[in-house]
């Protein structure tokens, strides 16, 4: 009993010089004594307990959030893997028992290196403060090189193009299991266009439904996952009892020897097909800050043994029918996920199918209003109106996002009528954003000193996804001329925008405080003027704090001088920090001018009013700025602050301006861009406040016009 007592003081010593904390030493201690006595139970809750108390702490409730936001996607590519591969293969006739274990071997291995070990392992670990996704991984980096921007945007573009395809993709598909429950088979074949209209009812409900936030609809879809995961692991394993033979592709030496077989019909061509299995595995890492790492951690390997076991009891159900006369004449390709279960049970897989379509998209849908504010705050997108729905952490929407991604959605499921043809352009941007975030990570690993890790990374995950691309590449021409198509819009966005806005920085100049300060002191005191407000607020993008942008006083002086008791110069600077919320001030020893810059994390909402006032009430406590006491009611309410103008100034290009055919094109881009996006009032919070939007011409580097000579008037 004393060496027992001595051997588990010195397991609890051991664990404390780890820093871990006296309860969770005590936890570990009594785990470790009680484990040849409990078993492999006890080290379990020990685990678990041990987890809670680090950063990675899961809970159920968001465990089942973490299940409707962020598994939807690869969530329902068993609905079509396995039928693109028949297609691929001229059909069930032609799928051998080879082709079958290669193809179940591929798909194996790439949800294990792409899925498991590249993001859940890998990639959620480069975090920028709990926040993940290729936007948040470039803020984190970017200080490396200013060329990173290229393979983030890359990355970014092709993202918001796969988030318009997801959702046709995953609901389609799911509408047409209806054509394979008896009770439909007539009306279906009578009305070819039937699940095209269902389809598009549907996209349009999930699209309205946006605005409420992923919170509230996170917790049913979480449900909904939850059966939908344990019903297809279900009915794999029933259809895997009829054919263990199956299990022989966890071997990857099936996959490989398939793949350059001659029994392999569609070529490089399949790794396009094997890819669709992994649709969804960016999704993991970008909606990392809404439901938590360790949520993810938690949840992962219930659905990895869930996917595995339905694609399994798929190629059991291929093996078990290929000399099914019903099959043979390959008139018409059958979905392995559907026709493996009984009439019965489809009904219920249907329905359950058709709500894990609508859970994909709204996967994808909150992945894109992620990276778009994300985008906004690195300046590389017209800042737009973002409305915060929910309490939890990191849910945002975005009305304009929304309407342009229910459009685009609409529009593909127009132009290609059904999954089989969407699915020629699907895959095809994921493996361009999964290349980038790879290029990404294995810089963020090498300049971490840990080269080695950076080195094997860098060769091995590019390699495998170039291979995906130039697989989905071999079907451009069948549908993935649309995904590039939309990629190169998205990035001409981002890259014009951010082109645009450097040349209009270009172009800014400043004036020294002695050089403005006795013109802006005698419109302050000239009281024959009239007070245009008691504050004037300028929105500005200038970083500079110890000198006067001449864009703001050109603004007070031009035309009728506007008169006020204090003048503010604002800026709001993105952190690379997600929450970051922090304020600095420039008063040039006055109380009327004031430049104040705040530094928001790029998850933060840009609600200027709000912080202006508290930055207001602060500078009244240290006798900064004199009260400013008002007769009249004001919108705000605030008894010791006067009214606030609020005024942004936008830049027009002038004709005499000496500047490149490729930027005037830039910012031409960028001024139609924000004419669509609508004025930056939204996204700063300021459009109940009536802002005033002033042009003021922009010159970069003007020439002079020749000289005019004068010429004599004729005399009669």
């Amino acid at each position: 009993m004393r060496a027992s007592r001595e051997n588990r003081a010195n397991r609890t010593n051991r664990a404390n010089r780890a820093g871990k904390t006296e309860t969770g030493a005590a936890a570990a201690g009594r785990a470790e004594a009680d484990g040849g006595r409990r078993g492999p139970a006890t080290r379990l809750r020990g685990a678990w307990e041990r987890m809670q108390a680090s950063p990675d702490k899961a809970s159920w409730a968001m465990a089942l959030v973490a299940l409707g936001v962020v598994y939807g996607d690869i969530g329902t590519s068993p609905l079509y893997v396995c039928q693109t591969f028949l297609n691929g293969q001229g059909g069930i006739a032609n799928a051998d028992h080879e082709s079958v274990i290669g193809m179940l071997s591929l798909i194996f291995w790439t949800i294990t290196l792409i899925t498991t070990v590249e993001y859940v392992l890998i990639c959620m670990r480069v975090d920028n403060k709990g926040e993940g996704g290729i936007f948040a991984l470039y803020s984190l980096i970017r200080k490396y090189g200013a060329w990173l921007a290229i393979p983030a945007m890359i990355g970014g573009s092709a993202f918001l193009a796969d988030s318009v395809l997801t959702p046709a993709m995953s609901i389609s598909s799911a509408v047409e299991g209806l054509k394979t429950l008896p009770a439909f088979e007539e009306i279906f074949s009578e009305n070819s266009d039937l699940t095209l209209m269902i389809t598009v009812v549907i996209l349009l409900a999930v699209f309205a439904v946006q605005s409420r936030g992923t919170e509230r609809i996170g917790k049913v879809f979480g449900s909904v996952v939850l059966v939908w995961f344990a019903f297809i692991a279900v009915v794999g394993v029933v259809s895997l009892s009829h054919n263990w033979t199956i299990l022989a592709a966890l071997n990857p030496v099936h996959g490989i020897r398939f793949l350059f077989s001659d029994t392999n019909k569609a070529g490089i061509a399949l790794m396009g097909a094997i890819f669709l299995s992994v649709t969804g595995a960016e999704a993991l890492y970008s909606d990392m800050g809404h439901v938590g790492r360790g949520n993810i951690y938690f949840t992962w390997p219930f659905v990895n043994l869930a996917l595995v076991l339905c694609y399994f009891g798929q190629g059991a159900w291929i093996l078990n029918n290929q000399d099914n006369p019903v099959y043979a004449s390959g008139a018409s390709t059958p979905n392995p996920f559907f026709a493996m279960m009984t009439p019965s049970v489809r009904y219920v897989a249907v329905l359950l199918s058709v709500a894990a379509g609508i859970i994909a998209s709204q996967a994808l849908i909150t992945g894109a209003f992620t990276i778009v504010s994300e985008a906004t705050g690195l300046n590389w997108m017209p800042h737009m109106q973002v409305r915060y729905p929910a309490r939890t952490r990191g849910q945002l929407y975005i009305p304009t996002v929304n309407i342009v991604l229910c459009c685009a959605t609409l529009a593909v499921i127009f132009i290609f009528k059904d999954s089989e043809h969407i699915a020629a352009a699907y895959g095809l941007a994921l493996t361009i954003t999964m290349i980038m975030t790879a290029i990404l990570v294995t810089f963020y690993l090498w300049h971490t000193r840990k080269k080695v890790a950076a080195v094997v990374f860098g060769i091995v995950f590019p390699t495998i996804m170039v291979m995906f691309f130039a697989a989905s590449m071999a079907k451009f021409l069948h549908g993935g001329w649309f995904t590039m198509l939309l990629t190169l819009a998205i990035l001409m966005v981002m890259y014009t925008w951010n082109e645009g806005t450097k040349l209009e920085r270009r172009q800014r100049r400043h004036m020294r405080p002695e050089d403005c300060m006795p013109a802006l002191r005698r419109l302050h005191q000239d009281e024959s003027i009239p007070l245009y407000a008691d504050n004037i607020v300028y929105l500005t993008a200038d970083p500079e704090m110890k000198r006067i942008d001449t864009d703001i006083f050109f603004s007070i002086f031009a035309n009728h001088p506007k008169r006020a008791k204090a003048w503010w110069g604002v800026s709001v600077e993105t952190a690379d920090e997600p929450f970051t919320r922090e304020y600095s001030v420039e008063n040039f020893g006055t109380d009327y001018l004031f430049r104040v810059k705040i530094r928001l994390g790029f998850k933060m909402q840009q609600n200027v009013p709000a912080y202006l006032h508290q930055i207001m009430h602060d500078l009244i406590k240290s006798g900064e700025l004199p009260i400013q006491k008002t007769k009249y009611p004001k919108v705000d309410a605030d008894p010791d602050i006067g009214p606030i103008r609020y005024v942004l100034i936008h830049k027009a290009l002038m004709p005499q301006s000496k500047v490149s055919q490729r930027g005037a094109l830039s910012l031409q881009i960028k001024y139609a861009i924000r004419h669509v996006a609508g004025s930056p009032a939204k996204w700063f919070g300021l459009a109940p406040y009536n802002p005033e939007v002033e042009v003021q011409p922009l010159f970069l580097s003007t020439a002079q016009p020749p000289h005019l000579k004068r010429a004599p008037l004729a005399r009669k």
